[in-house]
């Protein structure tokens, strides 16, 4: 299993999240080549099973999630995951303290429907 080894920003904040979703409700938009929303992290938190996560820029490096091992999703960075079993999972999203500006890139952004923090 390939699994990330990443920890979310000192000093996170969690400001929304998804419903639990599953193989079946999982949100058409992040199973294709998408961005958090802007400058928010996201962690994918997996209650049941096991899904895949990539990163567009890095394909050949599939990244495994399980109840043990979430995924950390960088801001503007484009991913996509991958749902290919049985699988309770939601996307958490978090606010870090800013230490400069943060590129913002054009691209579909399915989690600000989830982020009432979004203007």
């Amino acid at each position: 299993m390939n699994y990330q080894n990443e920890t979310l920003p000192l000093g996170a904040k969690k400001v929304s999240a998804t419903p639990n979703m599953t193989q079946d409700t999982a949100v058409k938009g992040i199973l294709k080549n998408h961005l958090a929303p802007k400058g928010k992290y996201a962690l994918v938190v997996i209650e049941e099973g096991a899904l895949q996560f990539v990163w567009e820029d890095d394909k050949d490096n599939i990244i495994d999630g399980d109840k043990n091992n979430p995924i950390v999703i960088e801001p503007e960075r484009f991913h996509h995951v991958v749902v290919s079993g049985e699988v309770v999972f939601r996307v958490e999203f978090y606010e870090v303290p800013k230490d400069g500006d943060v590129e913002n890139k054009n691209g579909d952004r399915p989690g600000e429907v989830f982020c009432e923090c979004m203007s």
